[in-house]
């Protein structure tokens, strides 16, 4: 139906492909159509291709078109359709190839690159363009665009979701090294202007993966330049830019691909002794917290460390608890300063001392909010901190979990000893801990228990036990039933009795939940109602196959 279709409206696709439904429509129709209609329609758009780069709709359809090779480039399918449709060919004129037609492409934007890069829209094409050409697809790319979101959103760093790499021909990479070579021409641009900046920080990434010779000489001649620019008052040149929106953004993505010796350098030559500026900064906070992403020696983060580790209450007072996470998540990394780290936090959250207060850290750190505030203590400054009270702290509700505060915990809990922590999770009520695992950010915190190689058998059902009495509702929530599954597939033996025992009592009320019964159907929980013994035979086959499965693993 596809390849009929886009044969019919092959004549019409420049007029198509502007129109903001025939764009939607196009996309869908690229998503699915196999190789030769996919190299008409291309071949059509290819006269008037700078028309359809800047327009707002066209430049989706080419963006669809350039994503299909990975499904199209090589595949088996483009031998069988080069036989089936040799005859039509014959007809129609020769027929360019896939690889043809997306050099031809580059050609192109490689002619008139500083404008398709400063272009709106243009440079849609351009970053989808690198990326093809790399054999990389990144994530983040696919799937938003930075302008469209919040600033914070904008600025937080795509954790989830690798690149996704395919094979593509040599001549790829040939035309990949000569895009790099044209930031080189113009760098200047490329770190002053906003829209053109986004295309280098592409490159990076893709030359960082790819051809990583190429993506030191691009980052050289960034930092080369920022560097050469007139000296700030305080210290180097970089300074004034890493204060800037547009070229901090890219020295992000600078600081993300250096190796470890240039990083080194850097820090040392730039950024030593400016910590705490950078951090107490609304924009040069987030290059800062990118420098402490790439930490991946003990050598850098000492430094880093002895410099920063002071001012961590500070900190977190001006707003910027990305810089803490990301230290946190360093000494996690690196394996070094993880008990000062530790402890500078329960002094920042004002949960040292008294020694009693320790055990609050966890709701503390999920809601990011100090001990006074939290409990809503009137504390006179200077006065002798109270005494934790466990029948305050059991009756208060868990506050709302913020998505920094679980990534705190879940690099704490990956400490090589988090016992803190885990004794403060096991103080939690279970109507609390069944509030952090229905929380979409929470429930990664109970993962981290449940995966942590720090963590003990011992330790996990200590934490866990608690959750008992509250299956029913942990299984009827989107996000508490991933945690349950999950609960369920370390789950001894026994302990599979006692939950399926404990959800059996409400089978109806599970079958209805559109949550509860994926659970029930997990647990085999008909079964396990109507025929015990089978329910404990496959049960037991279960277990003993895991215990192989952990033993080959070991091996």
């Amino acid at each position: 139906m596809v390849h009929n279709v886009l044969k019919e409206v092959e004549a019409e696709a420049l007029a198509l492909a502007t129109n903001r439904t025939g764009s939607e429509i196009m996309q869908e129709l690229l998503g699915f159509s196999p190789l030769k209609p996919l190299c008409r329609v291309w071949a059509t758009l290819r006269s008037n291709f700078r028309f359809v780069a800047c327009h707002r709709c066209g430049v989706h359809v080419l963006q669809s078109a350039l994503l299909q090779l990975p499904r199209l480039l090589g595949s088996p399918a483009e031998k069988e359709e080069e036989d089936v449709e040799e005859e039509e060919d014959g007809k129609d004129g020769p027929l360019e190839t896939l690889e043809e037609l997306v050099l031809g492409l580059a050609s192109e934007v490689c002619d008139d690159f500083l404008f398709y890069c400063g272009d709106t829209h243009g440079s849609f094409v351009v970053r989808t363009l690198l990326q093809v050409l790399g054999g990389t697809l990144l994530e983040s790319e696919r799937t938003r665009h930075r302008g469209s979101q919040s600033p914070e959103a904008q600025r937080a760093p795509t954790r989830e979701g690798k690149p996704s790499d395919f094979e593509v021909p040599e001549t790829f990479l040939n035309r990949l090294q000569d895009l790099s070579s044209c930031f080189l021409k113009d760098i200047a641009v490329f770190i002053t202007d906003k829209i053109s900046s986004f295309c280098l920080q592409v490159a990076l990434q893709i030359l960082h993966r790819k051809l990583p010779q190429f993506c030191a000489q691009l980052c050289n001649a960034v930092i080369g330049y920022l560097s050469s620019r007139n000296s700030s008052a305080d210290g180097s040149p970089l300074l004034l830019f890493l204060r800037d929106q547009t070229s901090s953004r890219l020295l992000e993505q600078v600081l993300l691909v250096l190796e470890p010796p240039r990083l080194q350098s850097l820090f040392e030559d730039h950024f030593q002794g400016q910590l705490q500026t950078l951090a107490a900064h609304p924009i040069a906070n987030f290059p800062l917290q990118r420098l402490l992403d790439a930490v991946t020696t003990a050598e850098l983060l000492s430094p880093v460390f002895e410099e920063l580790s002071p001012a961590l209450e500070a900190v977190l007072a001006q707003g910027h608890p990305g810089v803490v996470i990301a230290l946190v998540g360093a000494c996690r990394r690196v394996g070094a300063h993880q008990a000062r780290v530790l402890q500078l936090l329960l002094e920042a959250f004002h949960c040292a001392e008294p020694p009693s207060r320790q055990v609050a850290c966890v709701p503390l750190f999920a809601t990011l909010t100090a001990y006074e505030v939290y409990y809503r203590l009137a504390e006179e400054e200077g006065a002798v901190p109270a005494e934790h009270q466990v029948e305050m702290a059991t009756a208060r509700a868990l506050g709302e979990v913020t998505v920094l505060g679980s990534l705190l915990l879940q690099h704490l809990l990956h400490f090589s000893s988090p016992g803190i922590v885990l004794r403060s999770l096991g103080a939690l009520t279970g109507p609390q801990l069944l509030t952090l695992a229905q929380n979409p950010a929470g429930s990664h915190v109970l993962d981290a228990v449940l995966t942590s190689p720090s963590v003990t058998r011992k330790q996990r059902r200590r934490v866990l036990k608690t959750l008992k009495g509250q299956y029913v509702a942990l299984a009827c929530s989107r996000h508490g039933s991933r945690v349950l599954d999950a609960i369920w597939s370390g789950a001894t033996l026994g302990a599979r009795k006692e939950i399926a025992a404990e959800l059996g009592e409400r089978n109806q009320e599970l079958i209805r939940d559109p949550f509860g019964h994926h659970v029930a159907r997990n647990v085999a929980l008909t079964t396990f109602l109507k025929r015990r013994e089978a329910w404990e035979q496959q049960q037991g086959a279960v277990a003993k196959r895991r215990r192989a499965l952990n033993s080959i693993l070991k091996d």
